[in-house]
């Protein structure tokens, strides 16, 4: 009679839906007699979904000995498998297209007796598939370390229920404290420079005992890394990005994971991870050849492709065995649940040769079938197109592979254009090198798939690679933004931040972005306390990032180029709404160019403006360039 009486009473000041939750939870108390499940992954899911089998991983003490069944007539149990480990429960269910969001009631039964009652909830999806709209070659990425960018919320900086704690921003391999928070808070200057596509490193938890701050050895792959903050603050980013047209990609590991992962000090089956039994008996670590041409050398043994896909990355990471078809399941719902919990516009998979590809096709096949309009790059790190052009869907291997990865990343022309502007000209050093990578793209399905860029997270800075030489790095720059690619840059780059100190230092690459903590005595962000230099090459960017958003040149144009000469490169993205000419010079004195070797263009009389300087010249006989550096001109402003 007192429970009616309470009731009673709360349905006069609480709303019908809080009191819906009120019951469930004393139903679910009451059926559950104290008993609960660690894990139930993924946490929930969507009706309308293009595919309707939905596996669920269910982790509790002696879970595998128990039935299920669901008491709805849109969900269908059509099977149960009870892991190695009695831990684990893996309940294959069938959404149906009648089935309605809301709450469904996971029964779990032990001899016909109900031990337990779990709510799951099925959701409405927020968009149509075909919404998901990925990036693509109009788009400009900005990398972002997240721990080295800004520090939104001081308050996450640190638990003591982690691993690792505290702070110290004097140790290059410590947290810093960077949060998602602090990304949020500066997308208006991400938007300012002109960027549409923000690429952050991993956001979810890595539980270890040191560097935990890179994000790449994950422990909970649902779960945000609360130094970085909540589920709650990755989705306002999320759509906080969308309304400054800024597309969210997320980055995403699929071969390996961290050591403190939850599953690893219960494995559900003997072949979750690879080399398992080794591990379990404390058996020196088998890491990765690192021979990533196994994946499409014909001659390659048996040995070394395995060794290859199979050895553990590092001996922090344990390599996940994607042959294992729950481990496979797993990890494809896994990346559809944040794809559709962030709106993402895009994945980037990180170490891409090295898990089973066959999986990986199946992986990305799953995804776009999904979301036909997604987009997905993958990281080859590879200096040779043949193995990068091997990845890209659309290609025709001679093995038959099919890789379903919409884009891949151009580690050839990243060095391509480094040697071309750093190497001494000679019949075929400097320039040439840049000429005669572009003539590799016959050997790519779509050259504009590709992601281009000049640095990234694990190699020297721009700014370093070029000599900490400003003209330099503007060349490059004008260089990756004039072509047929999918254009990335790091974050710092548009204020020379370096590595010179320590080449190849990781920690030391990832710098801290000056501005991003309160106690900073240089705020980028407001272009306090910059150089000279940094405000140049900033304007610089600027100026080049908004005009390719606006290009029809640069986004839709035919490409032409001529073979370099006297240190000068000159090459043309040709559109009946606009032509562009790109010269790159890297004379110290004044030169004249010849406009007769382009006859074949018909510009004769045709005013053009550098986009940059703003000075105009009329297509005659002959440009005189004043000095060494990159030319951008245009026929339409």
């Amino acid at each position: 009679m007192h429970t009616l009486n309470s009731l009673v009473f709360l349905k006069k000041i609480i709303s019908p839906f809080l009191l819906l939750l009120l019951l469930v939870a004393q139903f679910s108390l009451a059926q559950n007699n104290g008993l609960s499940l660690d894990k139930v992954e993924p946490p929930h899911w969507w009706i309308g979904m293009e595919q309707e089998e939905l596996q669920l991983l269910v982790y509790a003490k002696d879970i595998g000995e128990a039935s299920i069944k669901i008491n709805d007539p849109g969900v269908e149990v059509i099977k149960i498998t009870p892991g190695k480990s009695n831990n684990y429960l893996f309940i294959d269910l069938v959404i149906k297209r009648q089935a309605r969001a809301g709450t469904v009631f996971l029964q779990f039964f032990k001899e016909d007796r109900r031990i337990l009652t779990h709510p799951y909830e099925l959701k409405k999806r927020l968009k149509d598939k075909n919404d998901y709209l990925g990036f693509n070659h109009t788009d400009a990425i900005y990398l972002i370390t997240p721990d080295r960018f800004a520090n939104g919320n001081p308050a996450n900086d640190s638990f003591d229920t982690l691993t690792e704690t505290g702070i110290n921003r004097q140790n290059d391999y410590a947290r810093h404290g960077g949060d998602i928070a602090g990304i949020t808070a500066h997308l208006d200057y991400i938007a300012d420079l002109g960027f549409t596509a923000l690429w952050s490193s991993p956001l979810l938890i890595n539980d270890m005992p040191e560097q935990s701050y890179h994000g790449y050895a994950i422990t909970d792959l649902y779960r945000v890394d609360p130094r970085f903050g909540s589920l709650e603050e990755y989705k306002e980013l999320a759509n906080a990005a969308q309304e400054k047209g800024i597309k969210l990609i997320m980055d995403q590991v699929a071969n390996h994971c961290g050591l403190n992962h939850w599953w690893m000090k219960d494995l559900p089956f003997a072949d979750w991870v690879n080399f398992q039994e080794g591990f379990e008996k404390k058996q020196p670590i088998i890491t990765s050849n690192h021979r990533r041409t196994t994946n499409q050398d014909q001659y390659a043994s048996n040995y070394d492709k395995a060794l290859m896909s199979q050895g553990w990355f590092v001996p922090q990471m344990p390599d996940l065995n994607q042959q294992n078809p729950f481990l496979a399941t797993y990890l494809i719902q896994n990346s559809i649940w944040w794809i559709e919990t962030l709106q993402l516009g895009g994945i980037r998979q990180d170490t891409y040769p090295y898990p089973d590809k066959d999986f990986m096709g199946k992986w990305a096949k799953a995804i776009r079938t999904e979301y036909p309009n997604f987009s997905i790059v993958g990281e080859e790190w590879s200096y040779n197109p043949l193995l990068i052009a091997y990845w890209q869907d659309g290609k025709k291997n001679k093995d038959g592979y099919r890789s379903y990865l919409s884009h891949s990343m151009d580690f050839a022309l990243q060095k391509a254009i480094q040697n071309g502007l750093t190497n001494k000209e000679s019949w075929d050093k400097g320039l040439i090198e840049i000429y005669e990578a572009l003539a590799n793209d016959f050997t790519y399905a779509d050259p504009k798939r590709l992601m281009a860029f000049l640095d990234n997270h694990d190699m020297d800075r721009a700014f370093t690679q070029y000599r900490e030489d400003p003209s330099l790095l503007k060349m490059a720059l004008a260089t990756l933004l004039s072509l047929p690619r999918v254009p990335q840059l790091y974050y710092g780059t548009e204020i020379l931040m370096d590595n010179t100190a320590k080449p190849h230092d990781h920690g030391l690459i990832r710098t801290d972005f000056p501005g991003g903590w309160k106690e900073d005595p240089i705020n980028a962000f407001k272009n306090f306390g910059l150089s000279k230099d940094q405000t140049s090459l900033k304007s610089f960017l600027r100026i080049l990032l908004n005009h390719r958003k606006e290009s029809p040149a640069i986004l839709e144009g035919e490409t032409l180029h001529f073979a370099p000469f006297d240190g000068v490169y000159v090459l043309f993205r040709l559109h009946p709404q606009e032509n562009l000419i790109l010269v790159i010079n890297k004379n110290m004195q004044p030169v004249e160019i010849d406009l007769n070797r382009f006859s074949e263009l018909d510009f004769k009389g045709i005013e053009f403006q550098n986009i940059i300087g703003k000075e105009k010249f009329i297509w005659k006989n002959h440009i005189k360039l004043s000095r060494q550096g990159a030319y951008l001109y245009t026929d339409q402003f």
